[in-house]
């Protein structure tokens, strides 16, 4: 069977990251000894460096670990909302909506912490040997990919007018990062540097890391990021506002580990981060399932993935969140999903229908009940994590020009070693154009407050010291209890989607090598839905709308359409941005595949 590349198979270490320079530091860390768990830390701190645009430190990252002969486990790096993020306070300011930019949607970062505490309870090596990549390109440079630049240009009169901090590090001599030309950030290379100076005596490893949690917390770090919250800042509401992150906000949180949400599905169990995440949405989609599936691919297949898709998002929207106690147990039942399923029909369904598990009456948000069908700026090709960033209010301008409209998205990184240990993290927020830099180190905030509700009383209403609900979602998959199997992509509310066909595309086509077929299963023509609010600011949404790729066969978009699904045929690359690793517990072998859209997604190994 043809692929863009071979499903890489060996024994020592495989990895899969959204860039090819995350992918072989983390490698290089396997070859020189170290675990799984360090190489996803090198991996993820390099990944700030050259996808800006994707993530940063100051923003968050969901994990999820199998050590070998150990049990799966959720790393939570999503920080909670400011003591001072309240509805009140941000009504009173007269909004509806959190802004999809600025200070005021920033929570508390929640990425760096999760890193350190991975490393400290899971990791072997040393603060400085996993920082030490990072500090490597961005003092000396690295070749940027096209969309840093691309990202930099769409905001550069931003940059130049109002945030300043911002063109400091990216317009160096007025021009944006471009391929081919090394590409500095001094300023987070001298954050890390300093970081690792003042911990420098602290004494062995563990309390190496500890001692950089609390810089990170109390110390410049937490200075700083306080700092620029409380510097008005132009946002999406076409406002000076500043932000509500506190000393107290940064030195009370820390990241934490929890169990994860998990459903049985044909001799599979999947594990996902709980309902602050939007991943129990694969295992909603998956208990919707009938048991027997129409053929793969077929026109009958593809309708029945987005129909079932809808139900499940529809009860996203209704019941996850981290501000009201979720239902997650009945929403997974046989019952609950009996009765569901019945209401897929023959027809693509244009209502946002969300249950009532245990007879619980469902709550949505006015958006959610109010489709913006008519929303010009909706744009069935936006598969990223849309964050926009307006331009400056010039002189004799009446309103913010909005044309600096960009979006953002999110990176993702596997790894399984030679013990069996294995890892799936989505890192993302703390984007180049949602925040200003922040002068002294480097980076900017994250602007994740923009996922919750400035309405009370919804499971994902923003509440101070809770978690805005993210879209962000690795998963690990297990075999007769084994774990066998860690993904993810970017893509935010596309993630689950893009994961079920993945996972599906394993289970139901034919394995390649004696093993799953993950390249074969990336590569696979994909799509997705918009039949319900989005995540990010403006929060818009298209029912009835789907969008596949044009490798899908004509006569399946064909029915699709007399079903009554408005389909956008995009280009043939443009749906999923899938990383893989896999284990073969009978054999030991390790497996690993990326996704070839976009050019930059690359899986090593031996």
């Amino acid at each position: 069977m043809f692929t863009t590349r071979p499903t890489l198979q060996g024994t020592f270490g495989m990895v899969s990251s959204t860039h090819w320079l995350a992918s072989q530091t983390a490698m290089a860390v396997l070859e020189d000894g170290g675990n799984a768990y360090d190489a996803a830390v090198a991996g993820a701190f390099v990944l700030h460096v050259v996808e800006p645009h994707l993530n940063g430190p100051a923003g968050e990252v969901p994990i999820l670990l199998a050590p070998a002969g150990g049990e799966v486990r959720v790393l939570c790096g999503q920080g909670v909302a400011p003591a001072a993020a309240t509805v009140a306070h941000y009504r009173g300011l007269g909004l509806d909506l959190v802004p999809g930019t600025g200070p005021l949607a920033a929570a508390v970062p929640g990425a760096f912490d999760a890193w350190m505490l991975l490393l400290r309870d899971h990791g072997t090596k040393s603060l400085p040997d996993v920082l030490k990549y990072a500090v490597g390109y961005a003092e000396h440079g690295h070749a940027p990919v096209e969309n840093v630049g691309a990202t930099v240009e769409s905001v550069r009169k931003l940059f130049e007018t109002e945030w300043t901090s911002s063109a400091e590090v990216y317009l160096p001599g007025g021009k944006p990062p471009r391929p081919g030309v090394l590409f500095r950030n001094p300023a987070l290379a001298a954050t890390w540097k300093r970081l690792l100076a003042e911990t420098e005596g602290a004494g062995d490893r563990e309390a190496r890391i500890e001692a950089a949690r609390e810089v990170w917390r109390a110390g410049f770090v937490a200075e700083a990021l306080v700092r620029q919250s409380g510097r008005p800042t132009l946002d999406t509401s076409g406002e000076h506002r500043t932000g509500t992150l506190t000393a107290a906000d940064l030195a009370g949180w820390s990241a934490t580990y929890e169990a994860p949400a998990t459903y049985d599905w044909n001799g599979w169990t999947l594990c996902k981060a709980g309902p602050w995440s939007q991943g129990p949405v694969l295992l909603q989609q998956l208990a919707l399932l009938p048991p027997e599936l129409p053929p793969y691919g077929s026109a009958d297949y593809v309708h029945l993935l987005i129909e079932g898709c809808k139900l499940a998002m529809a009860d996203r929207e209704a019941w996850y969140g981290d501000a009201a106690e979720v239902p997650l147990a009945e929403l997974l039942s046989d019952a609950y999903n009996a009765g569901r399923r019945g209401l897929v029909g023959a027809t693509a369904s244009y209502e946002l229908r969300p249950g009532s598990p245990g007879g619980r009456a469902p709550r949505l948000s006015a958006h959610a009940r109010v489709p913006a069908a008519a929303d010009p700026g909706f744009d069935p090709m936006g598969t990223g994590e849309p964050t926009v960033a307006r331009l400056a209010r010039m002189p004799g301008e009446p309103e913010v020009d909005a044309d600096g409209a960009t979006r953002g998205d999110t990176c993702h990184l596997d790894v399984v070693d030679r013990w069996g240990n294995m890892i799936a993290a989505t890192p993302s927020g703390g984007w180049l154009q949602s925040n200003p830099v922040v002068p002294e180190l480097g980076f900017p905030l994250g602007t994740r407050l923009q996922m919750a509700w400035l309405e009370e009383g919804l499971p994902n209403s923003l509440t101070p010291g809770r978690r805005p609900r993210t879209t962000l979602t690795p998963s690990i998959a297990l075999r007769d209890g084994t774990p066998v199997l860690a993904f993810g992509t970017p893509g935010g509310d596309q993630q689950d989607q893009w994961q079920l066909h993945f996972l599906l595309a394993l289970a139901l086509r034919p394995p390649v090598r004696g093993g799953l077929d993950l390249q074969g299963a990336v590569d696979a023509p994909n799509w997705h839905n918009d039949s319900f609010p989005g995540s990010f600011h403006p929060r818009g949404w298209r029912p009835g709308s789907v969008t596949v790729e044009s490798r899908v066969a004509p006569e399946v978009v064909v029915e699709l359409r007399r079903r009554g699904h408005d389909v956008t045929v995009g280009p043939g690359w443009s749906e999923g941005r899938l990383c893989a690793v896999a284990r073969d517990p009978k054999t030991g072998i390790l497996s690993a595949a990326a996704n070839p859209r976009g050019m930059q997604g690359y899986a090593v190994g031996r």
